[in-house]
């Protein structure tokens, strides 16, 4: 056994080549690995930043796997040796990103395969196509995007699309997993009679103002500058204006239908329905569980994290320096007394998790209950999900949604899980966010058919 774990490990010694695909930016990186007297070591280049030779902390090779650590940087890389495509395939993580990469042993990366074209990208458009922009005045930010308008001209109703966490295009593309659900919605709903604004967040393709330091309640002016922008037009504000909002924008849409009475109806795609912070307990519980990892491993991060989220919100109201040095006494004592790690990597931790928590954006997710907004909806409300959803669960979920808005005496609503579906409403086989770019559909039809044929009848 022993001969055999080291000849597999001698497979994995030399360069490796691979590219980071972060919201469409390709960032090359090379590993350089090593044997020595302590067993492995590597190297980082990062050719695009001239960053060349970085030394990483911790090398460990088991049989055909191999764990990259560079504690000062938050990186960790885990992958697995394909010996029949002499390819390294794993997980990239920095911080709370984590992107799938695979290494080449050459530097031209021939063995990757390039990304392909998805059956339901749209290869023709048989309506009409607007390039906009509009101002959120309250933000002092402009938003660009794309009007669609069925050809027919007998348009009745317009939506306006509302993306999930993380800086977004008007596509909503998902980059790394070569998925781009907010042009196959635009996409099947202007073919179905129904006009579609998408645009690009804050900060992101043509769009002004800054995303980092924004949280969910500047992302909800900026939906509702959208709305503004179609009452201002001679040619739009006769139209019925509904909201459709996906996990994060799922969030957002209720803020919106809540104080704007121009918002007719709205549509909830995998949107949180109970607390965040319960949300993301169940979230990462049920992402370990489907990575294979053992129930003492789920449930010991998973008190952790119920202790962290508590923590956020019961300092929520901190200034940032207030906050930061009371999170890192905490988080260095819990981990402490967890025995998480040797000191420096305890200190890394603290450090990584620390910086996460604090951002503007975390701690007001984190303190966001969906009840507060939902209760006070008045207008139809649609709420989808996919009972295979790892991300927002959705029996929990939709449940919550039901039993805001039936405790706030509202009348027209309608809740439907969709058997088989994940988090991006694709059919999947257990849910696992790894699935996402092995499937080839990126929106299931019948989650199409059923949004679009609800929105006709409002």
């Amino acid at each position: 056994m022993l001969l055999t774990t080291l000849l597999n490990a001698q497979d994995l010694t030399g360069s490796w080549y691979g590219t980071l695909n972060i919201q469409g930016t390709k960032l090359p990186i090379v590993f350089h690995v090593k044997s020595n007297e302590q067993g492995f070591a590597s190297t980082m280049d990062s050719p695009n930043q001239g960053a060349m030779g970085i030394p990483t902390d911790k090398t460990n090779i088991d049989g055909k796997s191999i764990t990259i650590e560079a504690a000062k940087f938050g990186m960790v890389y885990k992958g697995t040796y394909q010996a029949d495509s002499n390819l390294l395939k794993g997980v990239f993580t920095q911080g709370p990103m984590s992107l799938p990469l695979t290494f080449s042993r050459t530097k031209e990366a021939k063995a990757i395969v390039k990304p392909v074209i998805r059956p339901q990208d749209p290869t023709d458009f048989p309506y009409k196509q607007e390039e906009i922009s509009f101002n959120n005045t309250k933000g002092g930010n402009q938003l660009s995007g794309t009007l669609t308008m069925p050809s027919s001209g007998k348009v009745t109703k317009i939506v306006v699309l509302i993306s999930g966490s993380g800086p977004q295009n008007r596509n909503e593309e998902i980059a790394q997993f070569n998925h781009r659900p907010f042009l196959v919605w635009s996409d099947w709903l202007t073919r179905n009679g129904i006009a579609v604004l998408r645009y690009d967040d804050r900060g992101v393709g043509k769009s002004t103002g800054v995303f980092n330091n924004s949280t969910s309640a500047d992302f909800a002016d900026d939906a509702e500058a959208a709305v503004n922008y179609i009452k201002s037009r001679a040619d739009l504000n006769k139209l019925s204006i509904g909201l459709v909002g996906h996990s994060e924008g799922g969030m957002i849409a209720p803020m919106v239908a809540s104080r704007n009475a121009n918002v007719k109806f709205i549509v909830l795609l995998a949107g949180p329905g109970i607390p965040i912070a319960k949300l993301l307990v169940q979230q990462n519980k049920d992402v370990m569980r489907l990575a294979g990892a053992p129930d003492s491993a789920t449930n010991t991060a998973a008190t952790l994290n119920e202790k962290i989220y508590a923590n956020v919100i019961n300092n929520k109201n901190l200034s940032n320096e207030e906050f930061k040095s009371k999170m890192s006494a905490f988080l260095t004592a819990e981990l402490n007394g967890n025995k998480a790690g040797s000191p420096a990597d305890i200190a890394q931790q603290v450090k990584t998790i620390t910086n996460q928590v604090v951002a503007p954006w975390y701690r007001y997710f984190l303190a966001f209950d969906p009840a507060v907004y939902l209760s006070k909806v008045k207008c139809p409300v649609l709420a989808v999900n996919g009972t295979l959803d790892a991300q927002v669960a959705s029996e929990p979920n939709l449940n919550g949604i039901k039993e805001s808005l039936s405790k706030a005496g509202h009348k027209h609503f309608e809740i439907v899980p969709l058997a088989g579906l994940n988090h991006l409403l694709q059919q999947s086989k257990t849910g696992s966010p790894n699935e996402y770019g092995e499937i080839s559909e990126t929106v299931n039809p019948i989650a199409l058919q059923k949004v679009s044929d609800w929105i006709k009848k409002q």
